[in-house]
């Protein structure tokens, strides 16, 4: 399955970490150069993906962008136009979604109305010819885990959006799946109670050794909870990592920007000095940065800095880096930190400003620093 990475044309440099997309060294899950096409509409294209048994892998990205697609064709209810879909060493992608042993959890619940938690739990069981007196017990387990055993009597009616969706992850590991799937499951849900569900179904997966893969467009979701996120845009894998990779060294353009937020800045490569290299931006910042595979003096280049990363203050310092004087043209306070926008001859810069760096307004003159290890050459 191995894939060579095009050859890089003169002037361009690229960042290549994986030569298998998203390969990992036993994967239980496997997407084999898959397609799905609805006519002229080609939504994925030629994509490979490996998860590996335990994992959880999000996938994440914007409306449109093939997460869920490739989600359906795992699960059964969409049929790839090319490519395998296998699990366990098992091709999957010609069965139908109830012999595939994976349980689902939708974003809308998906419950029915007319039954009680207990028996919406029991139904996976029911369809499996499973006992009444087995049925019962790995209920009760299943909705301990989620701790609702006390609710079971109660309709979905009266429940909260939280206790809700507890069941349909109930219903999703009753049967003790291979493998669960998570469609956008919080996105209904408020913003406190959503990220306590974040942190209990992460803990599920680590007590219960689930193999989870998870669709979201929410980037902080996704590196809450995530061993690997793949970033999808238009069908493809623009990266996939650990959470800590995708967010400190985005390898596209498109990757630095949607993942948190981040100052791009467009400059030419001046030199290129064994691992470093030196980009000079239009407004006369000369960049220390890693230098990125295949780079040349003459290349244009974009550099991605975090605004976290820049350092503020009269004796701000960074060794090799730059350091240049400032002035804040606004400031928006955060509680735990001020977000500020630079504006200077120098470039615009917006920065997260931690309160013990001092506070910030509208007009002050201030110094701005960064290190060449906070800089990352990105990819158009």
């Amino acid at each position: 399955h191995a894939r060579l990475p095009r050859p890089a044309r003169a002037g361009v440099f690229s960042r290549v970490t994986f030569s298998r997309a998203c390969s990992v060294p036993d994967p239980y899950i496997r997407f084999d150069r898959v397609t799905k096409s609805y006519g002229a509409l080609t939504v994925i294209k030629d994509l490979d993906l490996d998860i590996a048994r335990g994992e959880f892998v999000s996938l994440l990205g914007p409306s449109g962008s093939g997460k869920t697609t490739l989600l359906m064709m795992l699960a059964g209810f969409e049929d790839p136009t090319g490519g395998a879909v296998s699990v366990g060493g098992q091709r999957v992608d010609q069965l139908p979604p109830h012999k595939r042993n994976m349980g689902v959890v939708f974003q809308n619940y998906a419950l029915f109305p007319h039954m009680s938690v207990a028996d919406n739990v029991a139904f996976p069981l029911e369809m499996r010819g499973v006992s009444r007196a087995d049925r019962e017990a790995r209920v009760d387990k299943a909705l301990d885990m989620v701790q609702l055993k006390a609710l079971k009597g109660r309709k979905p009616s009266q429940l909260s959006g939280g206790q809700q969706q507890r069941v349909a992850l109930a219903r999703a590991l009753v049967f003790e799946p291979g493998v669960v799937l998570m469609d956008e499951p919080l996105g209904a849900l408020d913003k406190q109670l959503r990220e306590q569900m974040q942190l209990d179904i992460r803990a599920l997966h680590k007590r219960l050794g689930l193999t989870i893969v998870f669709v979201t467009h929410d980037q902080s979701e996704a590196l809450t909870m995530s061993d690997r996120i793949a970033v999808f845009n238009h069908g493809r894998i623009e990266q996939i990592g650990s959470p800590t990779d995708i967010y400190d060294r985005p390898a596209t353009r498109f990757v630095a920007e949607f993942i948190g937020e981040t100052n791009l800045l467009d400059g030419v490569v001046e030199k290129v000095d064994g691992a470093r290299a030196v980009v000079a931006t239009p407004q006369g910042l000369r960049l220390l940065v890693d230098a990125a595979p295949n780079m040349q003096a003459g290349d244009k280049a974009t550099v991605s800095l975090r605004p976290e990363k820049i350092h503020l203050g009269r004796e701000a310092s960074a060794a090799d880096g730059a350091n240049f004087a400032t002035k804040v043209v606004d400031a928006v306070y955060h509680g735990d930190h001020f977000r500020v926008q630079l504006d200077d001859a120098a470039c615009n810069l917006i920065v997260k400003s931690d309160r013990r760096q001092g506070m910030w307004a509208a007009g002050q003159e201030t110094r701005a620093s960064f290190a060449p290890s906070d800089c990352w050459v990105v990819r158009a």
